[in-house]
């Protein structure tokens, strides 16, 4: 019987950040710094593209004076081309914003979050109930201490539809409750139907996003550096639970930010994507 599913994978890359490695591994030498790629991926679905994560709000990185209040925590933001790191990554591989019909966020942060802007308005967007509620409602300005701006997502016309957990968002799609690294974090499972998982060359993917940031979260099962009110040991658990839905479906776990992981899953798949 043939298997249904995601009929495409493409593989974004919105921009990158220069930033401390313990802001990814927790107790690494704040020294180290890393060039971590900012992820997005386009699924190919029934009627069209399901769009995972948004990059950053680049008009936060454009503006001096708005820069200086967004980006802080020793992190410095980059964005290729024209400086909009989404339309740029949309247009390398060949997709039109138009395309999209639906976006889902893994969290909040303003690497994840900062393109909702293209698609208020016009297509559904997918959270977790924990997440909104985090980002809107948490006293003032505790959110924006931790990376969450309000301008990147308290928008009227934004089509939430929030979840409460583990959810399936599409045919071969589904979100997964990951919390720790933020309040409402959700990370993806990805079914592959025949074809695309002959392409790729597995059946699926488990994406865990900023449930761990490096191919080092998941081999070691060391916590990411950030997560908001929890001990970094439910950061831990996160990957453990992403670890075993890897296992037993047989899918492969990519890690949402490393330097290495990132581009060369593009390379694998055949996609374009900025260095």
């Amino acid at each position: 019987m043939a298997r249904t599913g995601v009929r495409r994978i493409v593989p974004l890359t919105y921009g990158w950040e220069d930033l401390p490695k313990s802001i990814s591994v927790h107790g690494a030498d704040p020294r180290i710094r890393l060039r971590e790629p900012v992820p997005g991926v386009l699924l190919q679905v029934d009627g069209g593209w399901f769009l995972l994560d948004t990059g950053f709000n680049d008009a936060l990185v454009h503006d001096p004076l708005l820069r200086a209040r967004f980006h802080g925590a020793g992190i410095v933001p980059e964005l290729p081309g024209s400086g909009d790191g989404l339309v740029d990554a949309f247009d390398l591989v060949g997709v039109a914003i138009d395309d999209v019909v639906a976006v889902a966020v893994s969290h909040l942060h303003n690497d994840h979050a900062g393109g909702l802007k293209h698609f208020a308005g016009r297509v559904p967007v997918h959270a977790q109930a924990l997440e909104l509620a985090y980002g809107l409602h948490a006293p003032h300005p505790e959110p924006e201490r931790n990376g969450i701006f309000r301008v990147d997502f308290d928008d009227d016309r934004i089509d939430w539809r929030v979840a409460e957990g583990d959810v399936e968002l599409a045919p071969g799609l589904t979100a997964v409750l990951t919390a720790g690294h933020t309040p409402g974090h959700q990370s993806f499972v990805v079914d592959l139907d025949d074809d695309a998982a002959e392409a790729a060359g597995c059946p699926g993917y488990v994406l865990a996003f900023d449930a761990a940031d490096l191919q080092e979260n998941i081999d070691d099962e060391v916590a990411v550096g950030g997560f908001i009110d929890c001990e970094p040991g439910q950061t831990v658990e996160a990957i453990r639970r992403l670890k075993a839905i890897a296992a037993e479906k047989g899918y492969r776990l990519v890690p949402g930010h490393d330097p290495h992981v990132w581009p060369a899953l593009a390379d694998e798949l055949g996609v374009p994507t900025f260095r």
